[in-house]
């Protein structure tokens, strides 16, 4: 070695800028390499996503078909329910409008049935060629009694307002208005007089009376 070199090799090696490049190279190659993120934090890879999004997707799609399955089964029953239903009511409406015929058809049978005592008094009394004024007026007695009688039985009643009942306009049917007689006490606004009887059948007006009613004061 030549005397001025060695002085430069010294300098050399006491350099660290020296060794700083091989030194950092095997720091390079002695580090592992870095995971992937999620391994460090424990989120799912994409493909557990995607199958943890499938099953979700068929648990989701089964439970649909099991409700579809249970409504359709809940409307069967409730249109099976309608149409009996149904067919009850159409039942029930049929038995009604048979026993209302048998209803009218009976009350027409009853009520003809009590007019025939009184056609066969008329009858009778037609059949006597000399029957007296007397007589006659007998006869038509008893064959006013038996109408009434009739009538009565089918719950025709007869609307017969006493002279001072309170004029009714549901029942009564005023004719005129008049004064009010003299010598009575009579209130304005009632029966002076019955023109024509009126009659009711099962409390409902079948004709009202004709009346005359007094006026106001």
């Amino acid at each position: 070695m030549r005397g001025g070199d060695a002085p430069a090799l010294e300098k050399g090696m006491g350099d660290p800028s020296c060794c700083a490049r091989p030194f950092s190279v095997l720091k390079k190659m002695s580090t592992p390499p870095t995971e992937p993120a999620q391994s460090l934090t424990g989120e799912p890879s994409p493909e557990e996503m995607e199958a943890a999004q499938a099953a979700n997707d068929a648990d989701a799609l089964s439970q649909l078909q099991a409700d579809l399955a249970a409504l359709q089964a809940k409307n069967a029953e409730l249109a099976e329910q309608a149409l009996r239903s149904q067919a009850e009511a159409q039942n029930t409406r049929r038995r009604a409008e048979e026993e209302m015929s048998k209803a009218r058809k009976f009350a027409v049978e009853g009520f003809a049935e009590s007019m025939l005592a009184v056609v066969d008094s008329l009858e009778a009394g037609l059949a006597i060629k000399d029957a007296t004024p007397e007589q006659l007026r007998e006869g038509t007695e008893v064959t006013l009694r038996q109408l009434k009688s009739a009538l009565e039985r089918n719950k025709v009643v007869e609307i017969n307002p006493a002279a001072g009942a309170k004029f009714d306009p549901h029942q009564h049917q005023a004719i005129s208005v008049v004064p009010v007689p003299p010598g009575t006490t009579q209130d304005a606004n009632t029966v002076v007089n019955v023109l024509q009887k009126g009659y009711l059948i099962a409390e409902r007006v079948l004709r009202p009376a004709l009346v005359t009613v007094s006026a106001p004061g």
